[in-house]
């Protein structure tokens, strides 16, 4: 990621999926977000760069409608008073020439907490357009709970329908601004 053009780049929407899974009974959920806008700045020193990424809680889809209702709804994301979800870096810390961890503030119905994403850097080229672009992946997890989202459905014993635990996994290609 030395290699890095410094500059800003806008995440291309098409080209990156920012999604999630979650545990459900005995299997998990897998999920993402349709709508959602993001920023990257590189520095010279990629330490010094940072990203912000603003998400529509109501573009969640799981494949199923009436349970991306229920998300939506004030049992899990309450769209109607908190209809976003933002995060913005806080550090970046180089662990190898394509490997990151990029630390930031998550804020999810109107509660912020640190999380740590693991981030592999893709490469950078031009597209056909003329443009130049940017590719990563990303990986972190979070408490639901944490957020004030803790709605569950209590199983046999001392299981629970739903986990805490969130993974979040983001495919991102963001282009170099003019």
């Amino acid at each position: 990621m030395s290699d890095i053009t410094p500059g800003t780049w806008q995440l291309d929407p098409t080209h990156t999926e920012i999604g999630f899974t979650v545990r459900h009974i005995m299997s998990k959920v897998r999920g993402k977000f349709e709508k959602f806008e993001g920023t990257i700045v590189t520095a010279e020193d990629v330490t010094a760069s940072s990203a912000t990424a603003t998400i529509d809680l109501s573009s969640i889809n799981t494949g199923t409608a009436d349970r991306d209702n229920h998300l939506r709804s004030g049992d899990f994301f309450n769209v109607e008073s908190t209809p976003t979800m933002t995060f913005v870096s806080t550090g970046v810390v180089r662990k190898s020439d394509t490997d990151f961890v990029v630390t930031g503030d998550l804020t999810i119905k109107d509660v912020t907490k640190p999380i740590e994403l693991d981030v592999e850097f893709l490469g950078e080229g031009k597209d056909p357009w003329g443009g130049t672009r940017v590719g990563v992946e990303a990986k972190g997890q979070l408490s639901r709970k944490e957020f004030g989202i803790d709605f569950n459905i209590p199983l046999e014993g001392d299981k629970v329908m739903i986990g805490d635990k969130i993974t979040l996994l983001i495919t991102a290609e963001a282009v170099l601004q003019a």
